[in-house]
């Protein structure tokens, strides 16, 4: 071999050997942290078994390790907020979002002390410093409560809050499963065209029908352009160049205010008053409302879908003004739009996690607070007054409640992939809201026949506690 090729050679290998260098060099220091951080990580897992709890609002476990295993004890009915912790498969809703917060004190800045802690736990003798405890806002009762009447249906979703402070009671989705068994029923569960994993309340995108007559009625009265006085004439289909609306069932509510349209859940009337606002005004109010942006919550939810602004054509914003069309929206983003209505115009953050707590010392604390406030406190008091008016006397009455009023809107929403889906978005009592509902049962009707029931159920148990 010549003295060039040995050279040619000696030069490929040292330059081999800077390349290994600098790529250890950023696995170990740059990219360390975040390697370690991987839920997916079986040293971070194993590791894992100082693991904080997840507790609910009354200090009942959710989630805690018991010898070496993640047990929850509220099994399906928890299985989408509390979300599940797994060697294999990672970590979802909670478990995943304050992954930091709840795994035991980090030992990736010191890889002697991280193997150190490896092997005492695979010896059964695991880190003695805990994790910390992650404190919810969600009650039990009402938890359980929603999850047992939305498993009468074989996919449906609801949330229930405190209009008030944004605070997430209940938030469940069905079909669910069992984390106590996730890896033995991962395959399965992740086949499933009934997509159990799919966390509905917050990621199931439905056309939200004649529930979002909330917001069209709001922006309507917010920007002058009806009155509560307005008339309008329904007689059961509107003509727009050469497209027909059609009210549900080829109904016609006829001549009447604004309250009676709303009440009646009249398309034809919201389609008119759609188009009175026009494209401008109505995207207006989607952007005030944060309706297609990003959501601020403690956990990943979808973004709503809001069709472009520049393709909107005539029929296509009529048909947005009772929520059809390519309209698509989350029960979490409904429930909002109804707590903004009972808290007087001004739109709750949400949260799901009120304290970390670590060693019996408050580590953060969630305090109440605003994302915007889209429409004026007399506003909200008027669709305040014609949500009562759905319950009391409109498509709503399923929903009543002795001695409490109730503030409501039915929803029916066509879906070419079958029967329509069931909706209803109410808050109580209405004089002085404690609690916003939201709820939606895919493909199989009325939303005043399936889905104003379960709303009134639910906060039935939240009055009833009398904690909220």
């Amino acid at each position: 071999m010549t003295n060039r090729a040995i050279r040619d050679l000696s030069t490929f290998f040292v330059l081999l050997f800077v390349v290994l260098v600098l790529r250890q060099t950023y696995v170990q220091i740059v990219a360390a942290p975040r390697i370690a951080a991987r839920p997916t990580n079986p040293r971070h897992a194993l590791l894992d078994a100082g693991r904080g709890r997840i507790l609910a609002s009354d200090g009942t476990v959710l989630a805690q390790t018991v010898n070496g295993r993640r047990v929850y004890p509220f099994g399906p009915a928890l299985a989408h907020p509390v979300g599940y912790a797994s060697v294999r498969y990672g970590t979802s809703g909670i478990e995943g979002s304050f992954d930091a917060a709840l795994t035991s004190p980090d030992y990736s800045g010191d890889p002697v002390a991280q193997l150190v802690a490896l092997a005492e736990t695979l010896r059964g003798n695991p880190v003695a410093e805990q994790g910390a405890d992650v404190i919810t806002t969600i009650v039990p009762g009402i938890q359980s409560r929603l999850f047992e009447l939305l498993s009468h249906y074989p996919r449906a979703a609801g949330i229930a809050l405190d209009p008030r402070t944004g605070a997430v009671l209940a938030l469940a989705s069905v079909p669910s499963f069992d984390p106590n068994d996730f890896d033995a029923a991962f395959s399965a569960l992740s086949s499933d065209p009934a997509s159990p994993l799919l966390d509905r309340a917050l990621d199931g995108l439905y056309p939200p029908g004649s529930t979002f007559k909330m917001f069209t009625a709001s922006a309507a009265l917010d920007s002058n352009t009806v009155t509560m006085d307005s008339y309008f004439e329904d007689p059961g289909y509107l003509v727009i160049g050469d497209f027909t609306l059609h009210d549900n069932e080829s109904e016609a509510t006829g001549y009447g205010d604004l309250t009676t349209a709303f009440a009646l859940s009249s398309n034809v009337d919201f389609g008119q008053i759609a188009l009175r606002m026009g494209v401008d005004t109505f995207y207006e109010y989607l952007d005030r409302w944060g309706i297609g942006g990003s959501l601020d919550f403690q956990l990943p939810a979808a973004r709503d879908h809001v069709p472009d602004k520049g393709g909107i054509v005539p029929g296509e914003l009529a048909q947005m003004g009772f929520g059809q069309g390519a309209l698509l929206m989350t029960p979490l983003q409904m429930a909002l739009i109804g707590a903004t209505i009972a808290n007087d115009g001004s739109e709750p953050r949400p949260y799901i996690v009120r304290q970390i707590v670590r060693n019996g010392v408050v580590q953060t604390s969630t305090e109440a607070a605003t994302l915007a406030s889209p429409v004026s406190p007399d506003t909200a008091a008027k669709v305040s007054k014609m949500m009562v008016a759905v319950v009391q006397r409109g498509t709503g009455t399923p929903a009543q409640l002795a001695h409490v009023t109730v503030a409501g809107k039915t929803g029916t929403a066509t879906n070419p992939r079958g029967r329509s889906h069931a909706w209803f978005v109410a808050f109580a009592p209405a004089e002085h809201p404690r609690v916003a509902v939201a709820i939606v049962v895919e493909n199989v009707g009325y939303g005043a026949t399936y889905a104003a029931p379960i709303a009134r159920e639910i906060i039935r148990t939240a009055l009833e506690r009398g904690n909220v």
